[in-house]
Parts: C-alpha cells; sequence; structure tokens
C-alpha cells in the first residue's frame, strides 16, 4: 500500500506531538501579531503564546472560531500575511452573509499539494494512473485541491469538471481512465447512466474512486464499488481550513487519517464546548498548524464524527475520524453546497417586500440530489394569471439560483400545508433517504 511521505505519516506519537506543539506555538504567536481578531480574542482572556502555551492541552483555553467570525471579515481581514504574498484566494459555498475567503501562499500551495498527494496516495493512486476530477474548478476548493495534488504525484490528469454525464464516460473510454475523483452521488449517478447507454463498466479501466464533498453511507460505497468495479475511499476537507487534503480513508477503508503534523483535531460537545475523549462522537474542531496566510484556531466544522483512537493496519501513525455523521448547526448540504436555510428567506423576501412562508425540501430521484423550495400562497405571491404567476416562479427560482449555486424547483402550495414542529414551520426537510431507510 503506497505512503506518499513515510517519514511523516509513520512518525512516532511522541515525536508527532513534539512537532505539533512547536508548530502551534508559531502559529499563535504569528495570529497574535498579524491578526487583529486573534489579538483581540488572546487579549480578552490574558493568554499570552509565548508564556501561556506549554503543552497541547493548553490550546483549550482559547476560543473557538466559528464559520460567522470569516464571514465578517469578509474579504481579508483575518489575513495573517500581507496580500502581496497571498498568490491564491478561494472561497467556500453557502449562504452566509458574506462568503467565507481564503488565502494561501506560495508554501500553503506546496504543502496543499503535498497534502492532496497523501490521501490519493492513500486511496491507491500512483504515478502511472490517470485521474478524472469531476468536483467543481473555481472558487471552490475541490477541483484545483485534487488537481494539484494529482499532478504532484505524478498521474495524468483529466480537468473535466462538474456535470455532463455522457461526454465524462466517452472521455472514460477513450482516456483510459483508472480513477474516478467525485462526490460519492455523482459516481452512481455515471454507474446509472453507463447502464442507460448499456455501457458494461468491467470495460473501463476504473480502479479506484476517491470521494468527497458530501454525506454518504457504507450502503453508498458497497453500491459504488459493485456497480463500477472500484475500490471507494472517503475523504474530508474544508475551505476554511485548507480544502482537500485535511484527512482521507486508506485502502483498509477503516477512517480518514487526519493530517495531523498539519492539523489539530479536537471533537466537543456542541452544546457546551466540552473537549471529549477520542472515540466520543462530537463536532470536530481543527487548527491549523502550519497555514501561513489564513491560520485558523479552533474552528467549529460543525461536522458531527468521532476520532478513532486505535492503530490502523496501513502502518501510518495519524489517528483517524470517523464517516461524517451530519451536521449539528443549520448548514444543510446539498449537491456538496452549503445552504442555510434562513437565508434562503432573505432572498425571497426581496422579491416582493414580504418575507413568505417557506420550506426547503432535500428530494433524491435516482441517484441525484435535487432542491425544492415550497412557498406558501399569499396574496403577495399569487396572481390570477398564470402566465404572471409562472414569471414569480422563474424569478424566485433564478434569485436563489444565483446566491446559492445550484437550480431549485420552486412550487407554490397551500396556505397553512408545510410540515410544522411546535407550532412553526420546518424550515428544511430531508427526503432523500426516505426510500432506502438509510441513516
Amino acid at each position: 500500500m503506497p505512503i506518499w511521505e513515510p517519514d511523516k505519516e509513520c512518525m512516532s506519537r511522541d515525536e508527532l506531538e513534539q512537532l505539533q506543539l512547536e508548530r502551534l506555538q508559531a502559529t499563535l504567536n504569528r495570529v497574535y501579531r498579524n491578526v487583529s481578531f486573534y489579538h483581540r480574542r488572546f487579549k480578552e482572556i490574558d493568554f499570552r503564546p509565548e508564556d501561556d502555551l506549554t503543552e497541547l492541552k493548553d490550546l483549550q483555553r482559547l476560543p473557538f472560531t466559528t464559520s460567522q467570525d470569516v464571514s465578517d471579515s469578509y474579504p481579508y481581514e483575518m489575513f495573517a500575511v500581507p496580500l502581496r504574498e497571498v498568490v491564491r484566494v478561494h472561497s467556500s459555498s453557502g449562504t452566509m452573509t458574506n462568503p467565507r475567503v481564503v488565502g494561501y501562499t506560495r508554501e500553503d500551495l506546496k504543502n496543499w499539494s503535498a497534502l492532496v498527494a497523501r490521501i490519493l496516495s492513500a486511496g491507491g493512486v500512483t504515478e502511472d494512473d490517470v485521474i478524472q476530477v469531476t468536483f467543481g474548478y473555481g472558487l471552490l476548493t475541490g477541483g484545483l485541491g485534487i488537481h494539484y495534488g494529482a499532478e504532484r504525484i505524478g498521474a495524468s490528469v483529466l480537468p473535466t469538471s462538474v456535470g455532463h454525464t455522457e461526454r465524462q464516460i466517452k472521455i472514460m473510454q477513450d482516456f483510459r481512465t483508472t480513477v474516478l475523483a467525485s462526490t460519492p452521488s455523482y459516481s452512481l449517478v455515471v454507474a446509472d447512466k453507463l447502464q442507460e447507454m448499456g455501457i458494461d463498466p468491467k470495460r473501463l479501466s476504473l480502479k479506484y474512486c476517491i470521494c468527497a464533498g458530501e454525506p454518504w453511507t457504507e450502503n453508498m460505497r458497497r453500491e459504488i464499488e459493485e456497480r463500477l468495479f472500484v475500490k471507494v475511499t472517503d475523504n474530508y476537507g474544508i475551505s476554511e481550513v485548507m480544502g482537500p487534503g485535511v484527512a482521507g480513508e486508506c485502502l483498509e477503508q477503516r477512517g480518514m487519517h487526519i493530517q495531523e503534523d498539519h492539523f489539530y483535531a479536537e471533537t466537543i460537545d456542541p452544546e457546551t464546548g466540552e473537549v471529549l475523549e477520542p472515540g466520543k462522537e462530537g463536532e470536530l474542531v481543527i487548527t491549523t498548524l502550519t497555514k501561513e496566510a489564513f491560520p485558523v484556531i479552533r474552528y467549529r466544522t460543525g461536522d458531527l464524527c468521532r476520532i478513532i483512537p486505535d492503530t490502523c493496519g496501513c502502518g501510518r501513525t495519524f489517528r483517524r475520524i470517523g464517516r461524517i455523521l451530519q451536521r449539528c448547526d443549520n448548514v444543510v448540504v446539498i449537491k456538496g453546497i452549503n445552504i442555510i436555510p434562513e437565508r434562503i428567506g432573505d432572498v425571497l423576501e426581496q422579491i416582493k417586500g414580504e418575507r413568505p412562508v417557506y420550506q426547503l425540501v432535500a428530494t433524491r430521484h435516482g441517484h441525484r440530489d435535487q432542491l425544492e423550495i415550497r412557498v406558501e400562497i399569499t396574496e403577495q405571491f399569487f396572481f390570477d394569471k398564470m402566465r404572471e404567476q409562472r414569471a414569480l416562479v422563474e424569478i424566485m427560482g433564478q434569485k436563489v439560483a444565483n446566491f446559492i449555486g445550484i437550480h431549485p424547483s420552486i412550487k407554490l402550495v397551500e396556505k397553512g400545508s408545510l410540515e410544522r414542529e411546535n407550532g412553526r414551520v420546518k424550515l428544511f426537510v430531508d427526503l432523500r433517504n426516505s426510500a432506502t431507510g438509510e441513516v
């Protein structure tokens, strides 16, 4: 089983913890000097990095950083280096007031590509492979993150980006793709399309599938492996921390190795903030140890998982995290896009000057996730003429699509018909797994 950097990925725990402490001290000193947000936070609790961080558990004294903090710093206020040293800028998906903008220095990009090379190697990718990257290219981190990591390995990269499934399949055939990098649901869309086109997946050259970007289940993994005849690994990344490469599964398929020489991970009780012992389910919190342009301290990811304390048979000594189970905040993930349901109401309110009663409903048709927005009819949101009614629906759909990046279906429904809980409309209903019974 290939290990990209065995001297780092297999170091002893004592050596690793000493390295983490040294890098954490350097990071805290950097943000204390260069980031007003952290300087202010540290001063409020009288924390001096040079004096008060003597062991890793001292990090627990520091407050958390939230996605709202990052949004409020838009665009550059949390950067720790001058803008002239920033050579790449990305932003995360979602519906915060402002996008969450992150920057990278040359050294950050060098580290990023090496970390993605690690997780790709763990998933079986070598310099002999042809990897087809179906993640989006642009301000999101997925496409370019995987792309440069694959090039670092020496694999041949096909930057096909998202959609156009028939074309993707033709490229797989013609270019003899051996590795598919995609969301789990899109892997199954490919499998569906192959079946529809009458193409035997055994006649493709596929060997591995690198999956990331959305919550999924073991049943989905088994289905991808059985239908595409590949080995499938799970991966985790978050733009505010770096992007792809934060953690990745090896071919043992027993959890995702956190790249602990670059990230310090904790799990906390999402209600109390109490740090939990490894093995207990909680919210994942990450502190960057080597990021220059955009270091984050105790960043609350909103993702629920557990840290797996036992060792892995692959030989890597980095701890692992289990599958991301769900979110513990008000963010929902559809087609890899983070959406805050309350912010959809802000968009709809701009159309007629009135905030409608609405509900987001996630459904799954075949293996394609769909977003439906149900809006209760009122005098403001109803017209006698069908043409005017259709025009309103089209405007709402387009406004929301421009805001979140995916096209929803808009459905006008009778007043009082939306599902309610304790007398209030549930802003989000997830029906994606209702047919399969999966959790």
